[in-house]
């Protein structure tokens, strides 16, 4: 009897403090409306950010195309291909302006919100990146033809034969041109570096050039497709644009109707009075009617952006229910694994023929077809004995050293034909972690590149969010292998610090600011994914939380960052998909670090916030509600219940930007369903 007393007790106060939360509820949300208005100034600011890159760009006629505009990106192209005998070095030049070109459509690409980006425009941009990196290729291929035209007169005097590195922050190339056909110079290693080959006696005696040009960047693996919205996304952000320019309209057409049934009211009472003063009337009338629209369409324009921020902010964390597409036997699934360090162009070339000196000209024969390659092993052989003939080539290659490999890095040859990287054809790799060299053996020179799981750093072990200054934040971010520590402030990112095997790691991203698109592709190329797609949860064991929970668990965090530090709490995983559970606590920037603050653990379903009564110590997780405290509809409203005047004068003044690009950086991390 006592204890259903208690429990009656209990249940008659819970239905009180819901039924306070529930009287309240609209008002916290209208002010956490407000206080949210800052995703949608922050989305205008980037729109009007990149109209003035635009004129930028437009003004300052250096010469460089626009490649958002086809016209000026086609004319580029065309004007680049008509240009001949341009040199290695020269094509290395120009190469710097092409990347640019190429970055800045794959950044408009992934930095406009969906819903502004047309299909025509997408498939223009791709378009030209592809185009872009075709032509690109083919004027290395050119240069190093007319480089190996001169090889005889490049010829080095110990060996006989041509070697040459040229080396560039995008690119570094090997060639090597056997003039001498020495049946005994089968070793081959480029000076002053590890890189080189073992090759078979029929190489070591036939006119051919070795090549490889490995280029820091990827050209090779298709686009990833570009993140668009489903047609229920569409339709639902139409509906909301056609009810507001309906209200809109309705509100509007009620003013006019206000405003002309005065006037009719007026007139009827002065009727016979003259017709000038009436028509002046009704001109002073019209003036605020005027006025009144314009300030109303600016209302509409920013709840209409509100809601496509969100709907764009909920896409990026959609599954996807299954692989989009099938893969082959031997074939990499690029779902699941990434290229890093670039990719290693090696070529078996067919020598042209040498220029020849002869009465103080030089005579050259210039072959139609161009750089020929050479077919290794031959298509067709009669030899029964083909495997000795046309031994494997064995290939030493350097690892990029601003890469990181957590693990032994496995290698992808690149399939012409079935446009793929595959595995098979592939034998005898040792990779030394000290000195950075993989070596391994190849059937038939091809493309290859170096490739490791995208989800190594998945999921991770726990996570922080503190404030350090005015509208800057740490987010720390650690993982079986590696701990990440990232500054945000503003509009920009930076790496501050790497820790591997818990010692420190330099790298050249550190104390770079970026906006947060251009830093997460870097961290990316650099090995340090920590940025799950719509396919990772089909590799890694998530703490799945439902999307809509996940967006405005994200976004109140965000918003509070200023004021307060967040944290992984292990009772996350112990809730169903519908709530997240995380710790929090006031952090203000004038206090000294504290060694064991006390957080407060927090349980957020999307439309209601309580402070749980257990804490991380806890035995087992339970629901209860904390003594002394209520239920709200916002965290906003949760934290405000225990925080200081000044912790909530700091959140209310954040800077918009700076909200956004944390909000952006918890939505492409998803540490609620990643940890």
């Amino acid at each position: 009897m006592e204890r259903l007393e208690i429990q009656r007790i209990e249940n008659e106060k819970l239905q009180k403090l819901e039924a306070k939360d529930l009287e309240r509820r609209n008002e916290e949300l209208e002010e956490l409306y407000l206080l949210e208005a800052c995703f949608p100034e922050a989305e205008k600011l980037k729109r009007d950010n990149r109209f003035l890159s635009q004129w930028k760009h437009y003004i300052e006629c250096d010469g460089s195309p626009d490649p958002s505009i086809a016209q000026e990106i086609n004319t580029f192209i065309t004007l680049w291909k008509e240009e001949t005998n341009e040199t290695l070095e020269e094509v290395i030049e120009k190469s710097k302006l092409v990347l640019n070109l190429i970055e800045k459509l794959k950044l408009i690409l992934l930095e406009t919100p969906p819903y502004d980006l047309q299909g025509k425009n997408i498939i223009q941009y791709q378009e030209s990146i592809l185009e872009l990196q075709e032509l690109l290729h083919l004027k290395f291929n050119r240069a190093t033809e007319i480089l190996l035209r001169q090889a005889s007169t490049l010829a080095d005097l110990d060996s006989g034969n041509m070697e040459k590195v040229i080396q560039d922050e995008n690119v570094t190339l090997y060639i090597w041109a056997n003039l001498k056909k020495n049946p005994r110079h089968r070793s081959i290693r480029f000076s002053e570096t590890q890189t080189g080959f073992e090759i078979p006696r029929i190489l070591a005696t036939s006119d051919i050039a070795l090549r490889l040009l490995h280029t820091h960047y990827d050209h090779v693996t298709p686009l990833s497709p570009v993140l668009t919205p489903s047609q229920e996304h569409i339709s639902i952000v139409t509906d909301f644009v056609k009810e507001e320019v309906k209200s809109v309209q309705t509100a509007v057409s009620k003013d006019l109707q206000e405003e002309n049934k005065q006037e009719n009211e007026s007139n009827s009472v002065h009727e016979e009075e003259t017709k000038a003063e009436g028509q002046g009337d009704v001109e002073e009338q019209m003036c605020p009617v005027q006025e009144e629209p314009e300030a109303t369409k600016y209302e509409m324009e920013m709840k209409l952006l509100s809601e496509t921020v969100s709907a764009a902010q909920e896409l990026l964390l959609e599954n996807a229910s299954e692989k989009p597409y099938f893969l082959e036997e031997n074939e990499v699934d690029l779902c699941q694994f990434t290229t890093l360090g670039g990719v290693y162009h090696l070529d078996i070339l067919e020598l042209p023929p040498q220029c020849k000196p002869m009465k103080g000209w030089m005579i050259v024969e210039i072959l139609k077809e161009g750089l020929q390659k050479y077919t290794y092993p031959p298509e067709t052989t009669e030899d029964l004995e083909a495997e000795n003939v046309f031994p494997p080539i064995e290939v030493t290659l350097e690892v990029h050293e601003n890469v990181i490999f957590f693990e032994n890095p496995m290698v992808a040859r690149w399939d012409a034909e079935g446009k793929q990287w595959k595995t098979d054809g592939i034998s005898n790799m040792s990779y030394k972690s000290e000195e950075r060299l993989i070596t391994f053996n190849l059937e038939t020179f091809c493309p290859v590149t170096l490739i490791q799981d995208a989800h190594i750093n998945m999921p991770y072990q726990s996570w922080e969010l503190r404030p350090l200054d005015v509208n800057k934040v740490l987010l720390t971010i650690t993982t079986v292998f590696t701990e990440l520590q990232i500054q945000i402030k503003e509009n920009l990112c930076m790496l501050a610090s790497i820790k591997v095997n818990n010692k420190n790691h330099s790298s050249i991203l550190e104390e770079k600011w970026m906006t947060p698109v251009s830093f997460i592709i870097a961290l990316k190329k650099a090995g340090l994914n920590i940025f799950p797609t719509g396919h990772s949860h089909l590799y890694v064991v998530i703490n799945y939380k439902h999307p809509s929970v996940e967006v405005k668990a994200y976004r109140q965090m965000a918003l509070l960052s200023s004021a307060f530090a967040f944290c992984w709490s292990k009772w996350n995983t112990a809730c169903d998909s519908k709530k997240t559970v995380f710790q929090v606590r006031e952090h203000l920037l004038k206090e000294e670090p504290i060694r064991n603050p006390n957080w407060t653990l927090l349980m957020f379903s999307g439309d209601r916030a309580q402070s749980l009564k257990i804490n991380e110590s806890s035995d087992a997780f339970s629901e209860a509600l904390k003594e002394e405290t209520e239920f709200h509809s916002t965290l906003y409203h949760m934290v405000k219940d225990f925080a200081s005047q000044e912790a909530m004068r700091a959140v209310r003044h954040s800077n918009c930007q700076f909200v956004d690009s944390v909000c952006h950086m918890l939505l492409s991390t998803r540490l609620l369903s990643y940890s």
